[in-house]
C-alpha cells in the first residue's frame, strides 16, 4: 500500500509540478472569476431551489460540463438527479404575542424572533403555549448528558441555547471544549425537541455561539423552508408544529420577568445535573398561514469514467444554491447573490472538471456534483447519500469545496472542522509539495464540520472533507486574513452584498483549486483508500462499508 501511495505521489509531482503543466492549460483564474460573475449575477436571482434562478443555474452547469467533454452522470443517462422536496413558505403576516406578568406584548417576526414550520399544516394557530427552558436541549447518553430529564413538553415551547455546554465553560467538560459537536447545531436542536414531543422550539441567538449575526438568522428564517418529501406521520414526528429563533434580548426580558437571570441559568445549563426550568407564567401565541407545495430541485452530475477501476468513485462537489430574493438591503438590493458562498465552490468544480477532462482518463471514476439545497439543511447531499448514483461502499472519498476566498493567495489551505480523517494529512502533503501548508480549522466553535455537504456523506461512513480558504495571506498574514473573514461573516454572509466584484483577485481561488486537483488526481490514480481515525464518530459506519466492499 505504501509503495502504491508513493507511486501516486510521484505521479502527481511529475504531471502537476507547475500549474501550467496541467492538462488544458491548467487552472485558469480568469475562468474561475468569470463563472462566479455569471452565477452570482442578478439574472440568476440568487439561485434559490425550485425557482427560475435554479433553471438558469442548471442550464449553465450542464452547458459547461458538456463543453468540457464530461459525460452525464445523472439519472437515466442525463445530467441531473431529481431531488423531491416540500417547500413551506409563510404567507402574509406572522402574528405573535407574549403574555407574561399580566402584560401582553406584540412580537415582530424577523426582529424579535423568527417563526416557521415544516409540520404538514396549512395554518399555524397556537395559543398560550407555556415556555420551558431546557438548557442546550441535548440528550447524549454516550456523554452521560440529558438536558430534558423526562420533562413533559406536550403543548409547550422548548427554549434552548445554541451551541453546546462546553462553549463558554471554564474548562472542557462532557463535550469537546470550544469545538462544537453536532449536538450544538440548530438542526439537532429542532430534531430533538420534536422527538421530545414539544409543540414548538425557540433557539436563543447569540452571535459568538451561533457563529453568525442575527441578520443571517433573519435572512434564513424569513426564507422558504424545504424538506425531503415525507409521509404525513413521518413529517409530524420529525417536526414540531412551530419552530424558530429569538433574540437574546427577548430571552433576557422573559427570564427576568420570571424572576430568573439569563446568564445564571445559562451557567447552570453547562452542568450535567441541569433540570428544565419553566419560565414563570410566560405564554406564547402565534398564528400564520403556510403555503406547502411539492417541488423538485436538482443535483447536477457529471462524470469521467475510470479505466482500470471504474467501479471505484472519487467525488468532487460544491453546492450551487443560495438564498434567492429577499428583503432589500440598505442599498435596495434584493438579490442574495451567493458569490463567495458558494459560487466560488461551483466555479472550482467546473474548472476541475474541465482540466481533468482535458487530460488522460483516470483509473477510478470521477464524479463532479453540483448539489442543491445545502442552505436548506444539506438536502441535496443528503438525498444523494440516500440514493447514490455510485455505491457508497466503493466511493473512495468526497472532496467538497466551500467559500474559497477572492482576496488573493494565502500560504495555507484549510479544511472545515476536525474530521479525524486521513484526508486532512493528504491535504497537508499536497499543499507542502506546492510550498504551502494545511491549517486546521481555526474556528472549531463554529461547527463548520456539520454545516457543509460533506457531512451527509460522512454520516454514511464515506471519508469526506470540505476544503476552504486559509487565513495566512501572502500580503498581511493571518491578521489580514482573519480581519477579512470576520468582516465577511459580520456583513455579507447570506446577504445581498455577497456579490462578485471586478476587483477580485482570483489567484487565491486558482491556487486552492489546484491543490484539490492534486489530491483528486492522486486519489483517482492510486489504490489508496482514505480512512477515518479510530476515534472518529464515523469510523464504525465505514468499517461496515469496507466489509461489504471486500
Amino acid at each position: 500500500m505504501r509503495m502504491l501511495l508513493l507511486s501516486s505521489c510521484l505521479f502527481v509531482g511529475g504531471v502537476a509540478s507547475a500549474a501550467n503543466d496541467l492538462p488544458g492549460g491548467g487552472i485558469d483564474p480568469a475562468a474561475l472569476s468569470r463563472h462566479v460573475q455569471v452565477l452570482a449575477s442578478d439574472a440568476f436571482e440568487g439561485r434559490a431551489p425550485a425557482s427560475a434562478g435554479e433553471q438558469r443555474t442548471v442550464d449553465y452547469l450542464v452547458e459547461q460540463f458538456r463543453e468540457a467533454g464530461l459525460q452525464p452522470g445523472g439519472e437515466d443517462g442525463g445530467w441531473v438527479q431529481d431531488v423531491p422536496l416540500v417547500r413551506a413558505q409563510v404567507v402574509g403576516e406572522v402574528e405573535a404575542w407574549l403574555e407574561q406578568g399580566g402584560a401582553r406584548t406584540r412580537l415582530h417576526n424577523g426582529e424579535d424572533l423568527t417563526l416557521q414550520s415544516l409540520s404538514p399544516q396549512e395554518v399555524v394557530d397556537r395559543q398560550d403555549l407555556p415556555l420551558v427552558f431546557v438548557g442546550y436541549g441535548i440528550d447524549a447518553p454516550e456523554r452521560h448528558w440529558d438536558d430534558y430529564k423526562d420533562v413533559d413538553l406536550a403543548g409547550k415551547i422548548a427554549v434552548v441555547l445554541i451551541n453546546d455546554a462546553d462553549f463558554e465553560a471554564d474548562a472542557p467538560g462532557a463535550f469537546d471544549g470550544r469545538a462544537v459537536t453536532y449536538y450544538g447545531r440548530w438542526t439537532y436542536k429542532f430534531e430533538e425537541a420534536a422527538r421530545r414531543g414539544a409543540e414548538g422550539v425557540l433557539i436563543v441567538h447569540e452571535t459568538a455561539a451561533a457563529a453568525y449575526p442575527w441578520a443571517t438568522v433573519k435572512a434564513s428564517g424569513t426564507s422558504p423552508l424545504f424538506d425531503i418529501q415525507r409521509g404525513d406521520a413521518e413529517a409530524r414526528a420529525l417536526h414540531t408544529p412551530l419552530r424558530g429563533w429569538m433574540q437574546r434580548a427577548l430571552a433576557e426580558r422573559i427570564f427576568a420577568a420570571a424572576g430568573l437571570d439569563f446568564e445564571t441559568e445559562k451557567r447552570r445549563a453547562m452542568r450535567a445535573d441541569f433540570h428544565p426550568v419553566p419560565l414563570g407564567d410566560a405564554r406564547l401565541s402565534a398564528s400564520f398561514w403556510i403555503k406547502r407545495e411539492p417541488v423538485v430541485t436538482r443535483n447536477v452530475v457529471a462524470k469521467l469514467d475510470g479505466t482500470t477501476h471504474p467501479d471505484e468513485t472519487v467525488i468532487v462537489s460544491a453546492h450551487w444554491d443560495a438564498f434567492g430574493i429577499g428583503e432589500p438591503d440598505d442599498s435596495g438590493d434584493t438579490v442574495r447573490h451567493g458569490a463567495i458562498d458558494n459560487a466560488t465552490g461551483v466555479a472550482s468544480v467546473l474548472e476541475l472538471a474541465r482540466v481533468f477532462a482535458a487530460g488522460p482518463r483516470p483509473q477510478r471514476t470521477l464524479y463532479f456534483l453540483a448539489l442543491t439545497a445545502e442552505e436548506k439543511g444539506l438536502l441535496g447531499a443528503s438525498y444523494y447519500a440516500e440514493h447514490p448514483l455510485a455505491p457508497l461502499e466503493t466511493t473512495v472519498a468526497v472532496l467538497n469545496i466551500e467559500m474559497f476566498s477572492p482576496d488573493g493567495e494565502t500560504a495555507d489551505i484549510a479544511t472545515w472542522g476536525r474530521g479525524r480523517v486521513s484526508l486532512e494529512a493528504d491535504v497537508d502533503r499536497v499543499a507542502r509539495a506546492r510550498g504551502r501548508r494545511w491549517s486546521p480549522d481555526p474556528d472549531l466553535e463554529a461547527g463548520f464540520f456539520y454545516r457543509a455537504d460533506h457531512f451527509a456523506f460522512a454520516r454514511k461512513g464515506v471519508p469526506a472533507i470540505t476544503v476552504g480558504a486559509g487565513l495566512d495571506k501572502r500580503d498581511g498574514g493571518v491578521a489580514a486574513g482573519r480581519a477579512l473573514r470576520e468582516a465577511y461573516f459580520a456583513r455579507c454572509y447570506h446577504q445581498a452584498c455577497d456579490a462578485w466584484s471586478p476587483s477580485w483577485d482570483a489567484r487565491g481561488l486558482a491556487a486552492d483549486t489546484l491543490l484539490v486537483y492534486d489530491l483528486g488526481l492522486e486519489l483517482a490514480n492510486s489504490r489508496h483508500w482514505p480512512r477515518w481515525d479510530e476515534d472518529a464518530e464515523f469510523a464504525a459506519a465505514r468499517g461496515a462499508s469496507d466489509a461489504a466492499r471486500r
